[in-house]
């Protein structure tokens, strides 16, 4: 018997991903509004990985990707995946080096009619809470399917919690939290000290790359989201 060495594994994976949703095919009104939020100041050294999701467009085919694509990247947007619910779509992606995701569509995307989206149906109430009394250490992940998760310990920098429901770390949270994974845009994140490298409410996401206000770093803090975008905000306010 030939005995060769553990070359690899395959493991389930959770990635930093925005969603760049488009709402329109006129790139030069697109570049315009990109210069005048972002600058005219290519940033390939700090590329964030986006899902370009396409949901919102009547004619997603007739993209031109290959005009799109590099705008997006002299923004510092890496594209790595099409979003998009009809499946004829997987070969405009892969003609251009992409993935192609039929899941979920980003908050606040509009969908054609032709290709609704069924509403997410509501949490049972009878989902027990899990409750971790132990701290989550990097590379670990938790998983409350179905409800809330409490954690009693510390959520270490490169753990990661997520939750269908609400999130309640009683120590700091130096990892990753993602609650409402399922599409609960009701769901909160609760925090004893908040250090988290990213939260993340129904698939909306921030990554804390810059220092949080005073107010709110090492702080009680709560996350919610409000219109579609997230609010980080010190307990009590």
């Amino acid at each position: 018997m030939i005995h060769t060495a553990n070359t690899y594994d395959i493991k389930s994976a959770s990635l930093d991903v925005l969603a760049f949703v488009l709402r329109s095919d006129n790139l030069d009104e697109l570049a315009l509004a990109l210069e005048n939020r972002f600058g005219n100041r290519a940033k390939p050294s700090a590329a964030e990985a986006v899902v370009l999701d396409l949901a919102a467009l009547d004619k997603p085919a007739e993209l031109a990707l290959e005009r799109l694509l590099p705008l997006l990247g002299r923004y510092g947007f890496r594209t790595v995946a099409l979003r998009h619910p009809d499946p004829q779509h997987e070969e405009l992606a892969h003609r251009f080096g992409l993935a192609h995701i039929t899941g979920q569509v980003a908050a606040g995307a509009k969908t054609p009619a032709s290709e609704p989206v069924p509403p997410v149906p509501e949490l049972p109430v009878s989902v027990p809470t899990m409750i971790v009394d132990r701290p989550v250490r990097a590379g670990q992940q938790i998983y409350a399917k179905g409800g809330d998760l409490v954690v009693l310990a510390m959520v270490s920098a490169g753990a990661e919690v997520i939750a269908d429901g609400s999130i309640h770390v009683y120590a700091p949270l130096r990892g990753r939290a993602l609650a409402g994974a399922r599409g609960n845009t009701a769901a909160r994140i609760f925090t004893q000290c908040m250090e988290a490298e990213l939260v993340s409410i129904a698939g909306v996401y921030r990554t804390i790359e810059q220092a949080l206000p005073a107010s709110i770093t090492g702080k009680p803090t709560q996350v919610f989201l409000e219109n579609e975008r997230l609010v980080i905000n010190a307990l009590g306010e």
